[in-house]
């Protein structure tokens, strides 16, 4: 583990559980930022950056904004750089988070979480854009997130999935497993991805998306993980029980 020089953090279900921080993760975090830099990623797309900064704030969490990468930021710079115009199909709060980018015209149609907005109305919207010649882009494409119940949610993963059947197109994947999130977090951390240790409870996303972009990856126990995981065909650097025993892996 000498080569590895610095970590990429998923947070929910790494760092905290619904709104319940990991015990020791806090702790943890504090003492390996003697000797790492760190990045903290989330496919989260419900909410903004500055809501989720606030959310770790309160769990006594201490990061600094240029340390977050979220998809929704990922998908503002695609956007922002291709001078491009969006329909959006996202919750409330993250849909005036693009607002300079609204346009009955649009370049691209952008899918996140948009939990009680995947409405017919909305989809069908954003069917009738792609029919237009509009691209579809996926802020993040997973299929199921850990609610804050403790049971699986869907997430805008399959509602994705009924856009390109239903368009026949593909989407492009601004967040993770997009390799190109994963290199540009490198990047912001001047190190070589095959430097990185990415730490995730999402076995595709996390794990397999880290992997397929050249970084080590972590699985952690908690979080979205389910024990079917470890019989998929991917294959974690480590397994660890919580974020916790990172220091263990270090010798710290």
């Amino acid at each position: 583990m000498q080569k590895i020089k610095g970590l990429m953090f998923d947070i929910g279900g790494v760092l905290y559980v619904g709104d319940v921080p990991i015990q020791g993760a806090n702790e943890t975090l504090n003492t390996l930022r003697n000797y790492f830099p760190m990045r903290f990623i989330t496919n989260t797309t419900r909410r903004t950056p500055a809501t989720i900064l606030h959310k770790l704030e309160t769990m006594q969490f201490s990061l600094q904004p240029d340390e977050l990468f979220t998809a929704l930021d990922a998908t503002k710079a695609f956007l922002s750089r291709h001078q491009a115009k969006a329909y959006t199909i996202l919750t409330d709060e993250a849909k005036a988070y693009f607002s300079e980018f609204h346009s009955n015209q649009a370049d691209f149609v952008v899918v996140g979480d948009a939990h009680l907005n995947f409405d017919y109305t909305h989809l069908n919207g954003a069917f009738r854009a792609l029919e237009q010649g509009a691209g579809l882009i996926a802020a993040a494409k997973n299929r199921y997130f850990l609610d804050s119940d403790g049971s699986r949610s869907m997430d805008a993963g399959g509602f994705i999935a009924a856009l390109e059947y239903a368009a026949n197109c593909e989407a492009t994947i601004i967040g993770k497993p997009s390799q190109a999130f994963f290199h540009l977090v490198a990047d912001s951390m001047q190190l070589l991805p095959d430097e990185i240790l990415m730490i995730g409870d999402d076995i595709e996303s996390d794990i397999k998306g880290a992997q397929d972009a050249g970084l080590k990856a972590a699985l952690v126990k908690t979080g979205k993980f389910h024990p079917d995981d470890l019989h998929k065909n991917i294959k974690p650097d480590f397994i660890l029980d919580d974020v916790t025993q990172l220091s263990s892996i270090f010798n710290i």
